[in-house]
């Protein structure tokens, strides 16, 4: 059997794996299936519910009275079956609700098999197979590159880091990601659970009861009185017999005195009260999987949170159009500009819907975005070359009189958390498929564009700190962006921001609880931080989407997953936004 560093580039690239190959492979379970849970199995929420110290007590007492005596004397029981239904109804209906919202991310992937393409499953996918992945596709398998086409990754739902990432041949794709610019064709070298996304995933496979305080404090009343019942009722017992009762009276009466220690009408109380919490949250589109979870929802004292998806929507608005060069149409030039991209970002597809392309700009040469390059550019008829990039990128290649204050400007608006493009032109054209920018750039404009935040971010953050309630922003984005995002919302000490790329073991649990925003977090560090602000005395909701956020949610009093969140990251939390408006 072929292992990816065996494969010959030459007639793999153009056949990849014949059918036979892939049945070998299939017969030795190199496939790309793992089991997909999106919630609880109905065995753990019936044995969560069924496998507790109050049941247990009860099913003893009345044990007994089925036994020796008449079986209305065991109607007490009543109430343990109660308890026990509204703890299963309500669960079950939360994972109904889930498994409804269960939509496969990627339902066809493309490979090449036997020299043509087929589509298939991701769960048919097989050690060694060739993919072919597009723009918008999911990645279904760790893979390394073969061939890339300005292939670009979002990684963020497995590292946070919102940038897209530039791959190269060689380099590898992983399981979870998603293809948001370029083509590439790469050989899937971990399928199924080897799969890195899968590894972390299996995290996900216990369920953690959620921290209840009045479950805890239940329990320790149950658990004295357990120790007291055996006693008591053998000293009711004697007393009975000495009384000249029958055994079989005695034991009942014996169990009718000890019954009443048992605090059958409290913790009736509790489950009905939690019941109608939340049967009013699954009205406001919030899934509770965990009875107890409404409890814990009223206790938390610090909420963590994460930039993109809680407190902005992750696109970009245009704030302004900058002149440089009052002889040129900055507008029109970028109106053609944007429609000839042919794999446009998100900043020059918004451009394009609000800018109109003018008549006469025929296109002649293109060279699309790359991560890399930073940069995109368009060569039109007797009208010459339009770049749209990165300011630093552009003016090193510029060399323009007025760098020093055009820097200036470009620094001025990215400190005010504001994205900046640059728009320049040149009559030199472009040379065919020469990714390089032609020569004598001329600046003439700047594009401001400014994150789109959540209509109700800043009022949720208000209502927040009115609740006594501290919030943390955790982002795998740069600090000081996101810094800038959450003074724009008000949140109290917004400026305090750090990189957790910078900060030392021994001032982590300080600076942790000093610190309000920070940056380039990776996985293990969210949860990091979570233990951190526990140990120092606080209730600690985490809210996720991610897969890399499973280790934070599992950790925390209570995971809040967002509804655009993966299967296994809606299956560890205790809440579910299933229109993920946060103000639920």
């Amino acid at each position: 059997m072929l292992d990816a560093d065996q494969l010959d580039p030459g007639p793999f690239l153009t056949q990849g794996l014949t059918s036979a190959e892939v049945q070998e492979r299939r017969a030795a379970g190199q496939v790309n299936e793992v089991p997909d849970r999106t919630s609880r199995t109905y065995a753990d929420i019936i044995r969560g519910n069924v496998l507790t110290r109050f049941n247990a007590i009860i099913s003893v007492l009345a044990a007994v009275i089925l036994v020796f005596g008449d079986p209305i004397d065991a109607l007490f029981a009543v109430v343990m079956v109660l308890n026990t239904t509204i703890g299963i109804v309500q669960e079950a209906r939360a994972k109904q609700t889930l498994d409804r919202m269960k939509v496969l991310i990627a339902p066809t992937t493309t490979a090449i098999r036997d020299g043509a393409e087929v589509t298939v499953a991701p769960s048919s996918l097989v050690l060694n197979d060739l993919i072919r992945l597009d723009p918008g596709d999911q990645v279904p398998v760790d893979a390394d590159v073969i061939e890339s086409t300005a292939l670009e990754v979002d990684e963020s739902a497995l590292t946070g880091e919102a940038d897209p990432v530039p791959k190269h041949p060689g380099d590898e794709v992983r399981s979870g990601s998603a293809i948001i610019a370029g083509t590439g064709l790469v050989v899937a070298t971990r399928v199924g659970g080897d799969a890195w996304m899968h590894q972390l995933v299996a995290q996900a496979k216990e369920f953690v009861l959620t921290t209840s305080e009045i479950r805890a404090g239940v329990d320790r009343l149950l658990q004295v009185v357990s120790w007291m019942i055996g006693p008591l009722a053998a000293l009711l017992l004697w007393s009975q017999l000495r009384a000249t009762e029958s055994f079989e009276d005695g034991i009942v009466s014996a169990v009718a005195g000890v019954v009443g220690l048992v605090p059958q009408g409290l913790v009736l109380l509790v489950s009905m009260a939690m019941a109608v919490a939340i049967i009013r949250l699954s009205r406001n589109h919030v899934v509770v999987q965990e009875l107890h979870a409404v409890e814990g929802l009223a206790r938390i004292d610090v909420l963590c949170v994460d930039k993109t998806g809680t407190l902005t929507t992750g696109r970009f608005d245009l704030d302004d159009i900058i002149e440089l060069d009052p002889d040129t149409d900055v507008r029109a030039g970028l109106g053609a500009l944007t429609a000839a991209e042919v794999s446009p970002t998100a900043s020059t597809r918004m451009l394009a819907e609000i800018l109109d392309a003018p008549m006469g700009w025929k296109p002649i040469e293109h060279v699309a975005f790359s991560s890399a390059r930073k940069w995109s550019a368009t060569t039109f008829k007797d009208r010459g070359t339009w770049v749209i990039g990165a300011p630093e990128i552009l003016l090193d290649a510029a060399g323009s009189p007025h760098d020093a204050t055009e820097r200036a400007l470009v620094a001025q608006l990215t400190g005010d958390a504001k994205r900046v493009l640059l728009v320049a032109t040149s009559e030199a054209p472009l040379v065919g498929d020469v990714a390089e920018l032609p020569a004598l750039l001329r600046p003439v404009g700047l594009v401001v564009l400014v994150e789109q935040l959540r209509p109700d971010a800043a009022e949720i953050m208000d209502y927040f700190t009115q609740q006594h309630v501290t919030v943390k922003i955790i982002s795998g984005d740069s600090a000081a962006t996101v810094s800038a995002v959450a003074q724009r919302l008000g949140i109290g000490g917004a400026e305090r921001h750090v990189d957790l790329r910078d900060v030392e073991p021994d001032t982590f649990d300080a600076l942790t609880a000093e610190t309000t925003v920070f940056g380039r977090v990776l996985p293990e560090q969210k949860r990091e931080l979570v233990e951190a602000l526990q140990r120092g005395g606080h209730t600690v909701a985490m809210t996720g989407d991610g897969v890399n956020d499973i280790p934070a949610l599992k950790k925390a009093d209570i995971g809040i997953a967002m509804d655009t969140a993966t299967p296994a990251t809606k299956s560890v939390a205790q809440l579910v936004l299933l229109d993920g408006r946060f103000d639920r």
